[in-house]
């Protein structure tokens, strides 16, 4: 959003919405399936919240495993463009959320508008940015 205060807390957000994913698949995993690890991949290919689910989770692990500043120097620009799939997580959980609703989707779709403007708004930011090509 261009607020310079707000960069110092993506770390703890990313870091507590990774966290709050990976408790929310041990709680699956655990009280659901118990335990049961051939049968969590029978419902990660049967059903499709599932698979969407368990693959923002996928997105994320690399994500919160290189999010120090030790990684950050190591990989450099590439740090950038691997934490650019934070919007695709983002994406995919926002899905696995409407597609895990049954009856009211209110909640969800509430999710998905804020989503979209957020991207939305970054999105038109970076174009304001972008540099304007020389005739």
């Amino acid at each position: 959003l261009g607020r310079p205060e707000l960069a110092v807390l993506r770390r703890i957000f990313g870091l507590g919405a990774f966290g709050y994913a990976l408790l929310h698949f041990a709680v699956f995993l655990f009280f659901d399936l118990a335990l049961d690890f051939s049968l969590l991949a029978e419902e990660v290919v049967e059903r499709p919240y599932i698979s969407v689910g368990f693959a923002a989770l996928l997105v994320l692990t690399p994500l919160a495993i290189t999010s120090t500043r030790g990684f950050q120097r190591r990989l450099a620009r590439r740090w950038v463009t691997l934490h650019r799939a934070v919007y695709l997580a983002a994406v995919l959980a926002v899905i696995h959320f409407l597609w895990l609703v049954k009856a009211d989707a209110r909640e969800p779709l509430i999710y998905a508008a804020v989503l979209g403007v957020l991207l939305g708004a970054r999105l038109i930011r970076r174009g304001a940015s972008a540099p304007r090509p020389s005739r």
